[in-house]
């Protein structure tokens, strides 16, 4: 459902809903990714002669590490030590590691993983969702063909409620609205709500055309770090870890994505996942 002040994805069938405020000048997928993103540097202004007295002021660090100076005056990263991370404000600042450990905040999870750089036990850490570790049910066969078609439609509402707001090109550039705008005004659309997925399934079946652009556009706001044409964990964290609490298919239904077990989700994996036809795969959509 669209909602005035945020963007609602509501599952068919189901009260639990994912609020997602749109910030002028955000995008709605990645408002909050430097809470996940491990490749995100933390940039801080400083003017020259402040600069010069402290070279950590403009030196960058991603993640999980702070700078600090050696003997010679010169920034270095290293790893934060967790205890240093603000204390969580509320319950809502846990995270939930692969782990399967609840972490404080996402300071302490990314100070924790840095402190296991080249181990094993590192290299398989991520954050995982948002939220306190808890029992996630499976997700059954009929379920898993469930989820595309939810997303779907929010993506395309996502997309329309963009539209309908932006009126400096700060949520979308003008070649993406040329594109939104044949699915804003066309007559068949399909209007945001609360819908079987019976219906669901039939619009998309009979209006295939006004999804193909979402998810493109999904996947190029997800390809972010780096623009290289393939999502990683890292990249998909803004997206599957607020909906793994609520939604207990998203884990399986990316790691399906991963045809190929490569570990890398590319466009054509992403598109077959939601139901593009190869032919209508097109990199020139991702604009």
């Amino acid at each position: 459902a669209i909602c005035k002040e945020s963007v609602m994805l509501c599952f068919a069938g189901d009260v639990k809903c994912w609020s997602l405020e749109i910030e002028v000048g955000a995008n709605p997928v990645q408002v909050e990714v430097g809470e996940f993103d491990e490749a995100i540097e933390i940039v801080e202004d400083a003017v020259e002669d402040v600069a010069a007295e402290n070279p950590c002021l403009n030196h960058h660090c991603k993640k999980g590490k702070v700078c600090e100076v050696d003997e010679s005056n010169t920034p270095m990263c290293v790893c934060q030590d967790p205890t240093t991370c603000p204390a969580a404000e509320g319950v809502f600042e846990h995270v939930c590691g692969t782990d399967n450990k609840t972490y404080d905040t996402s300071c302490h999870f990314f100070a924790t993983k840095c402190t296991l750089e080249g181990t094993k036990k590192g290299h398989k850490l991520h954050l995982d969702y948002i939220g306190a570790c808890k029992m996630i049910e499976p997700c059954m066969d009929s379920e898993l063909k469930e989820f595309p078609l939810r997303m779907r439609d929010w993506l395309k509402n996502v997309l329309v409620t963009l539209y309908e707001r932006d009126e400096d090109n700060n949520l979308l550039t003008e070649k993406q609205k040329l594109r939104v705008k044949k699915i804003y005004e066309n007559e068949k659309r399909l209007q945001a709500g609360e819908h079987s997925l019976d219906l669901l399934a039939h619009d998309f079946e009979k209006n295939y055309n006004m999804y193909i652009f979402p998810v493109h556009w999904q996947f190029g706001q997800l390809d972010q770090h780096p623009v290289d044409g393939y999502l990683t964990h890292t990249e998909l964290s803004p997206l599957r870890a607020p909906l793994i609490p609520m939604e207990h298919c998203t884990t399986r239904f990316f790691e399906e994505c991963d045809a190929d077990s490569d570990k890398y989700i590319a466009l054509e994996e992403w598109a077959a996942c939601f139901g593009i036809k190869e032919q209508d795969v097109d990199n020139d959509l991702i604009i």
